[in-house]
């Protein structure tokens, strides 16, 4: 399940997003396109785009909105959902802050399953006005053929460098090496 930052993404991409997917449910093999923008009342600009498509690889909509308010902040926010034809999917969404000080946010994160296995992940970064960065991450997944499965944990402060996690475990649970190159560095 797709976790995130309560406003990723905003209810108006949701349902762009949901009304683009219905359509491309329903249609043959068809493609569409929704462009919008406009100024708001913050005194700046709101824009963005919905696509959506449905063919013989499956069907998906992705969108993104910018909104800006005139006095140097903006948010822009995208998401996506895609459907293979052999069942596979994948949805994502993401959501940056840029502040008139220079300070922004971002936080992002993604799932997708298929016959393979399933992996998930979100993560999400930092920048104050004085240019400190902070970033982490958290990914999981695991084998649909072994049950195996996986954690990982990435972050990163300026100053400190970046710092790693990866743990491994087997169908039961316990713990088991986890495949070279995946490890902890």
């Amino acid at each position: 399940m797709l976790t995130l930052h309560p406003s990723v993404p905003p209810a108006a991409l949701r349902a762009a997003c949901l009304l683009c997917l219905s359509a491309a449910i329903t249609l043959p093999v068809h493609a569409g396109r929704l462009r919008y923008a406009h100024g708001n009342a913050e005194g700046g600009v709101t824009q963005g785009a919905v696509v959506g498509h449905r063919g013989e690889a499956g069907k998906g909509v992705r969108g993104h909105r910018v909104v800006t308010d005139g006095q140097g902040n903006a948010r822009a926010t995208s998401g996506a959902a895609y459907q293979g034809a052999n069942g596979g999917s994948l949805r994502r969404a993401g959501q940056t802050t840029r502040n008139a000080d220079g300070s922004m946010n971002h936080a992002s994160g993604f799932d997708a399953s298929g016959a393979k296995g399933s992996v998930q992940s979100q993560g999400s970064a930092t920048r104050d006005a004085s240019g400190n960065v902070t970033q982490s991450r958290s990914t999981s997944g695991s084998s649909a053929s072994t049950g195996n499965s996986f954690t990982a944990t990435e972050s990163y402060t300026k100053g400190e460098g970046v710092t790693r996690s990866v743990s491994c475990f087997d169908a039961a649970g316990a713990p088991i090496a986890c495949p070279k190159g995946n490890s902890n560095r």
